[in-house]
């Protein structure tokens, strides 16, 4: 194959295998629906990218089916006229998990999975990793600071990190050697239809890891993922401020705009870690890629150097304006439990300020499944501003609307508005704390409202 097509181009996950064909030298194009940050980079990069869903901006190099492979997202649509063009005329069409699955093959294949906190331990653990002397490559759902990208390549070497996500069970493609699981919660029930099956997705997952492989199990694993692992394969735990965990942080300390923190591990202390990143689940995820690392071969003073260098993801805990007047950040969370994690988080920084939080729900069938605990969560906030639903793959469901979330919310004020309203509720509310949450086409507000917030201060 020389052409590389791809329907989706702009997903997190797409766009970095995108990014890896391009830098192997094949012809790489794709199409997807939204001109975003991602998009507009990949064409910078000489990716050719369109908007509209026509067979007549497929170019002429990609219409040869024995000369180009087709990827595409399960979030596009079946009728999609572009995929259905592509399926009806004898092109190889595969899914990204699938295409991920064949990269890393015959690699040494760290793989995080979880229904949160997988991007920011995978790009934590690629930060560790490359300081190594085998160093890593990595694919990433997350843009990496340290990167400026959500793919690095290491062509020599035999490592690689990749966020095994569990959406359409993507992650049963893979074959791990070392697989870390953070959390397993309910999440895309619309695939999975309950709880349950999900779960044995995620043992599943756990149970292609090779023989005598390693599992990194968080904190609060439920005791059927554990039961049901193969028995060859090494189990290791980790979490903080909780001895029993093979790996965990303790002596936390906060001061300076820094997290100041020792982690045990089986192979002795790092003592007096620098972390960046605020918040107790930061901590916890840095415990994880410790984990992974340490594991595959990283020193203490590797694991040190690569938390006390970690810039960040674009999109988690991002804080986009701090002054004494105002502090805005921007984080990507979307189900029930990545929001508390996040208001903890920012609670436990910033005692004294009143939140407003900004949510715009991901999808009609996460909130009517999870209405109740969007509510819970974000009832944490002082002032609550609820957007419409972001419907991404999804046609509405009756009865389904924000507003589910906004009669059972405690927050103690509490709007529903518009995208286009929103910059003049900010103005008529002055507020010194604000939170954008979210995964849907809520990034696209946040330099918007951080010029905003500069300018209410000058």
């Amino acid at each position: 194959m020389e052409n590389i097509y791809f329907v989706g181009i702009g997903g997190i996950g797409m766009s970095a295998i995108a990014r890896y064909f391009k830098a192997c030298g094949y012809n790489v194009a794709g199409y997807d629906r939204t001109r975003s940050d991602v998009c507009t980079n990949l064409e910078k990069e000489g990716i050719q990218v369109h908007y509209d869903d026509s067979t007549n901006l497929i170019g002429s190099y990609y219409k040869n089916p024995e000369t180009t492979l087709v990827i595409y997202t399960p979030a596009i649509p079946s009728d999609h006229s572009e995929l259905t063009f592509f399926r009806q005329n004898g092109f190889r069409v595969i899914k990204r998990s699938e295409a991920l699955g064949h990269l890393c093959e015959g690699k040494n294949c760290l793989a995080v999975a979880g229904t949160h906190g997988k991007t920011s331990i995978s790009t934590i653990t690629s930060c560790i990793m490359v300081r190594t002397k085998e160093k890593c490559s990595a694919f990433l759902g997350g843009i990496s600071k340290n990167f400026n990208s959500n793919l690095h390549l290491e062509p020599k070497s035999k490592n690689v990190v990749v966020e095994a996500d569990e959406f359409d069970r993507s992650f049963l493609h893979l074959s791990p050697s070392t697989a870390l699981i953070s959390h397993v919660e309910a999440d895309h029930l619309d695939i999975y239809g309950d709880y349950e099956t999900m779960e044995a997705a995620f043992i599943e997952f756990a149970n292609r890891t090779s023989k005598k492989g390693n599992i990194v199990l968080g904190p609060d694993i439920p005791e059927n993922v554990k039961s049901h692992l193969r028995s060859d394969l090494n189990v290791y735990t980790y979490g903080v401020e909780d001895s029993s965990f093979n790996f965990y942080a303790t002596n936390i300390s906060y001061g300076n705009g820094l997290c100041v923190f020792d982690i045990k591990t089986p192979f002795g202390t790092i003592e007096g870690i620098k972390y960046k990143i605020g918040g107790r689940h930061n901590i916890e995820n840095a415990v994880g890629a410790t984990a992974v690392s340490m594991l595959n071969g990283a020193s203490a003073d590797e694991v040190r150097d690569g938390l006390q260098n970690f810039m960040g993801v674009l999109r988690r805990f991002d804080i986009q304006l701090q002054s004494e007047k105002c502090v805005f950040i921007d984080d990507y969370a979307h189900h029930p439990g990545e929001i508390s994690a996040f208001l903890a988080a920012v609670r436990q920084i910033y005692p004294q300020k009143k939140i407003t939080g900004i949510f715009q729900p991901h999808l009609y069938s996460r909130t009517k499944d999870f209405y109740m605990d969007f509510a819970e969560s974000l009832s944490v906030c002082d002032t609550l501003i609820l957007l419409p639903i972001y419907p991404a793959r999804e046609l509405p469901i009756e009865g389904v609307t924000s507003s589910l979330i906004y009669d059972n919310c405690h927050a103690k004020e509490k709007y529903i508005c518009e995208k286009s309203e929103l910059l003049d509720l900010l103005g008529k509310l002055k507020p010194e704390l604000v939170l954008t949450m979210g995964a849907g086409d809520i990034d696209r507000l946040v330099k918007p409202i951080a010029n905003f917030l500069s300018g209410n201060e000058n």
